[in-house]
């Protein structure tokens, strides 16, 4: 008979744990989730609630892997993530990405069933992990409808499939595909219950609050193409958190950046579920950063820095930013992003200079006194030319790009072919093409039917 959980594959301990309901004493061995400190420390396991995504940092046309040492070194499932494949993995292959996201949300939904009920603790501090699990869940969903499943489409999100919505930690769920605006409705469903119930900045930048809610509503009202209400959230995250680093105090001393924790940028930290080394960058992206830019300096380097991952015949630059203090490469919200968002959606309202303020105001932060130059723009439609751009530069790297890649396909001055060689084959993806979607992993349809692949 198939298990219906096969999607789960999550810790066996929370898995156990989930059973105790049934059972009047709890077994040796096994520390159930009965008191309120074991849902904080469960909510405390960053090793599980902190990753994200790793997949698009190397879809994206930030990425750019032309070396012949560094193609054979991918194997088969990251070659075909990166040359955009119908399949990316076997039947009995893994997706790290998918199954990442689906253990954050068993965790959740664990802590969201039983916190409420739980002993000793107060009804401040159940609330609080009630609200914290409701963020990571919604964010887990961002990632992973946007990664499997359609653009955001008022038209047809009400048809077009999404992911498999589970929102109790039952084993036994179906796991047929949600409608995107299902998914959509609980990510701001679950936002809207949360922000009542969190500080306005958490202790740490792990553990959510309202700035992060607030963030991750910035987010998701942008993929809706709601720019008002991007607009609106992202000014509510930069009225509770809006420090930037200047990277003029860094440029002979990378080593001091700060790390994750203390770094005033990071709203929300969340990492790449794996760190991929020596990401090539493309040639477009480094023609458009210039060699004066700070973010080129600091975070891009030649082949001697990545030893022997490149052939000596690469002339390129690669991504360095996990090997500065910590090997992690941080995609959660950050300031910039919210000050981007902020600048995409006054840009689309036809406000070019406020728009372009906001631009300026984070460039001045990105090069030398000597080397910086106010960009300015002739229109509104050339802010937003200009602000997409700066949001590549930024965050070049991180696997950010690949959504806006994606997103960007509605918007017809920014839906281009895009192409690339791999171990001597060409491959084009084309503006809206079914490839944007990742395939769901065969393993998983097998063992639930139910479970409809994406079309190919």
């Amino acid at each position: 008979m198939k298990k219906r959980y096969s999607i789960i594959w999550f810790a066996l301990v929370i898995a156990l744990a989930s059973c105790r309901k049934y059972v009047e004493i709890d077994q040796l061995s096994i520390r159930t989730l009965k008191y309120t400190s074991d849902f904080r420390n469960t909510m405390n396991n960053n090793n599980v609630l902190e990753g994200t995504f790793s997949y698009p940092i190397l879809s994206g046309d930030d990425t750019e892997i032309t070396d012949a040492t560094r193609q054979n070194s991918l194997g088969d499932i990251l070659g075909n993530v990166y040359s955009w494949a119908p399949k990316y993995t076997s039947e009995s292959q893994s997706d790290g990405d998918w199954e990442k996201q689906y253990k954050t949300i068993y965790v959740c939904n664990e802590v969201l069933e039983g916190v409420l009920t739980s002993q000793d603790g107060t009804e401040a501090e159940k609330q609080r992990i009630y609200a914290e699990a409701l963020v990571h869940r919604a964010y887990a969903y961002l990632i992973l409808v946007n990664m499997y499943g359609k653009q955001f489409n008022a038209a047809t999100a009400s048809t077009d499939l999404g992911i498999p919505l589970l929102t109790t930690p039952s084993l036994y769920t179906k796991l047929n595909r949600t409608p995107i605006a299902a998914v959509y409705a609980l990510i701001l469903k679950d936002l809207s219950t949360s922000i009542s119930r969190l500080p306005a900045i958490a202790d740490y930048n792990v553990r959510p609050s309202k700035v992060s809610a607030y963030a991750i509503f910035a987010k998701t009202y942008l993929n809706m193409r709601d720019f008002n209400n991007a607009a609106l959230y992202a000014d509510s995250a930069l009225a509770l958190q809006s420090a930037l680093l200047d990277l003029k105090a860094y440029e002979s001393a990378p080593g001091t950046i700060p790390v994750r924790l203390s770094n005033p940028e990071i709203i929300f930290s969340k990492i790449s579920s794996v760190v991929y080394p020596a990401i090539s960058l493309s040639s477009d992206l480094l023609a458009s950063l210039g060699t004066t830019d700070l973010r080129y300096k600091l975070f891009s380097d030649v082949r001697s820095r990545f030893g022997s991952q490149f052939s000596s015949s690469f002339a390129g630059r690669a991504s360095c930013r996990y090997l500065i203090n910590e090997f992690v490469i941080n995609n959660g919200p950050t300031v910039p992003e919210m000050m981007l968002i902020k600048a995409e959606c006054l840009a689309r309202a036809g406000k070019t200079t406020d728009a372009m303020n906001i631009v300026n105001g984070l460039r001045i932060k990105r090069f030398t006194t000597a080397n910086y130059l106010a960009l300015s723009a002739a229109n509104a439609s050339d802010a937003l030319r200009i602000i997409v751009e700066e949001k590549r530069r930024e965050f070049f790297g991180t696997g950010m790009r690949w959504f806006d890649q994606k997103r960007l396909n509605q918007d017809s001055e920014f839906a281009l072919t895009k192409n690339r060689s791999f171990k001597g084959v060409n491959y084009t993806l084309q503006p809206n093409s079914n490839l944007y979607l990742y395939p769901v992993g065969d393993k998983y349809i097998l063992l639930n039917p139910e479970l409809e692949q994406n079309p190919r």
